[in-house]
């Protein structure tokens, strides 16, 4: 995967997930049982991906958005461990940030299965 602008300050297991394309244990990510109002930004490059008010709780183990924000996102697919997935990259740097699946709630139907390790949180202000 081709890096762009990696963050010095990312720890092994950031990088793992960001760049590795790694999976952090469903449960045990910061952000999965988190509801403040804000916004999620990649831990690499800094971008807003997703704001709190497309945030649900999906049971999956990882936090949940129906929506990112417009244009932060790309995806492509994804065929590892013998899976046809849709990834999702951030869309400035490359950061590998999770799964796209069509078992969400409306108005979109989306579920973007995001790592909490791939994220910053910000409060609004």
């Amino acid at each position: 995967m081709k890096e762009k602008n990696l963050n010095p300050n990312l720890s092994t297991d950031q990088y793992n997930v960001c760049f590795l394309k790694g999976t952090e244990p469903p449960y045990s990510g910061k952000y999965d049982e988190f509801f403040e109002e804000g916004g999620y930004y990649c831990v690499n490059c800094k971008q807003k991906v997703f704001e709190s008010t497309t945030k649900f709780k999906s049971g999956s183990g990882w936090p949940s958005f129906f929506q990112p924000v417009e244009g932060s996102v790309k995806i492509e697919k994804d065929y590892s461990l013998n899976m046809e997935r849709d990834e999702v990259l951030c869309v400035k740097c490359e950061a590998h940030l999770g799964h796209v699946f069509t078992d969400g709630p409306a108005p979109t139907g989306l579920r973007y299965c995001i790592n909490s390790l791939a994220l910053d949180f910000k409060k609004n202000e």
